[in-house]
């Protein structure tokens, strides 16, 4: 299973625009353009997080914007903006990520930013 939505007009929720995404268990893709197009693709193992925002209009015509933060080189922030079922996609995300993680094997590490070449030593103390 998976999903395929339109990014749409706020307004009304039609989708009059010529982005595509397209979310399976183990890819996130997002086709844009008309003239010239443009296919970006993510794997689901490398989405660290995943994050709602509704404004005051989504709400209103049943829209929302996911944002997918992620260890992919070319972007660190991916938004699948003004979708409709966004909750359920957003909570789909989230479970297919983990689960590819863990089929994967892989390690999720953060960078706390630890200083080893600076040794700063104040004598004022």
């Amino acid at each position: 299973m998976g999903y395929v939505e339109r990014k749409r007009w706020i307004f009304f929720g039609l989708p009059f625009t010529f982005t595509k995404y397209t979310i399976e268990e183990s890819m996130l893709t997002i086709n844009r353009g008309f003239l010239k197009t443009v296919e970006d693709a993510c794997y689901m193992y490398k989405i660290q997080d995943v994050k709602l925002e509704t404004g005051l209009f989504e709400r209103l015509f049943r829209l929302g914007t996911v944002v997918c933060f992620t260890g992919d080189v070319t972007d660190k922030k991916i938004e699948l903006i003004h979708i409709k079922k966004s909750k359920e996609i957003k909570n789909y995300i989230l479970e297919k990520s983990e689960e590819d993680r863990r089929r994967r094997r892989t390690l999720n590490t953060l960078d706390i930013g630890t200083d080893e070449g600076n040794n700063i030593e104040d004598d004022n103390l």
